[in-house]
């Protein structure tokens, strides 16, 4: 049995990302997660959610941030263009075939049984049903 995660209106938040509560689902005012449950629900137009990653939910997790607790998104550091390197050209390597395996020109077929069809042994003896073939 696979267990996959439902879609839900979640999944399209980028992690890391402050997004506009207001404009990701509509509802009731909500309360900051890092005020806690003793301060005032904000208007959604107040509330900034944002998507954590999750070491076992591949999914991430949301919490609400009023504009104080807000985090700010994670941008990847800037690192500068390097010149590109020039090589040498490679000489190709002689690459050998592969051995091919000798075929007998002199190979007839083996002889197959009529009841089973299958290949009998060198004995002339079906392997299956016992019958002599010649």
């Amino acid at each position: 049995m696979k267990v996959t995660a439902s879609s839900d209106w979640r999944d399209d938040i980028p992690f890391e990302t402050p997004t506009l509560v207001a404009d990701l689902v509509p509802g009731e005012p909500a309360r900051c997660s890092v005020c806690g449950a003793a301060s005032a629900p904000l208007a959604r137009t107040e509330l900034w959610a944002v998507k954590h990653r999750h070491p076992n939910q591949h999914a991430g997790y949301i919490r609400f941030y009023c504009l104080l607790h807000r985090p700010e998104p994670r941008r990847a550091p800037v690192e500068p263009i390097a010149a590109p390197v020039r090589r040498a050209p490679r000489a190709r390597a002689e690459s050998a075939a592969p051995a091919r395996r000798p075929v007998s020109l002199d190979a007839a077929p083996r002889a197959m049984c009529p009841d089973c069809f299958v290949e009998v042994s060198a004995t002339g003896e079906c392997g299956m049903c016992g019958r002599q073939v010649a």
